[in-house]
């Protein structure tokens, strides 16, 4: 019988503080396929507002997706993205009044927003065999964490 332990974090005996996290991550993307964006040329329409909502439900829903990250209230989502000739860069600022902070709903709120666009401009991306030479997704980190105490 295996003996490693699996266990959320205990936070009971933590303070409810306002805490903020920010990630930020970008998608390579060919400037034909930025054109269209630009143009709003999109079939499936614009995967930048189609995005934004599937990166809230999905950041609401970070404990469903992480195992052991705890249900927490989400008080203010924002959003920000810069198109660039190549690349869309997309960040995600969530915030909360908890016991612990939202840094992993930051995380999949990018996460989620980056694959919406993915998933939207693919026919697009694709080459002739099918294959996505261009397409990626990186660099998807927490670029800012706060606790602010009251």
């Amino acid at each position: 019988m295996s003996k490693e332990k699996i266990s959320m974090i205990d936070i009971s005996n933590k303070n409810h503080i306002t805490r903020i996290a920010t990630a930020r991550g970008k998608i390579q993307l060919k400037k034909e396929t930025i054109k269209q964006i630009n143009e709003r040329t999109i079939k499936k329409g614009d995967p930048l507002v189609v995005g934004k909502i599937a990166a809230m439900q999905a950041i609401k829903r970070t404990p469903e997706l992480i195992p052991m990250c705890h249900q927490i209230p989400i008080t203010h989502v924002d959003f920000n993205h810069e198109i660039k000739e190549e690349e869309i860069i997309v960040e995600v600022t969530v915030k909360t009044v908890a016991r612990t902070g939202v840094e992993m709903e930051a995380v999949v709120g990018v996460s989620i927003f980056l694959s919406t666009i993915w998933d939207m401009v693919k026919y697009l991306e694709k080459d002739k065999d099918g294959q996505y030479p261009v397409t990626e997704i990186d660099e998807i980190k927490v670029v800012k964490k706060e606790k602010i105490k009251q």
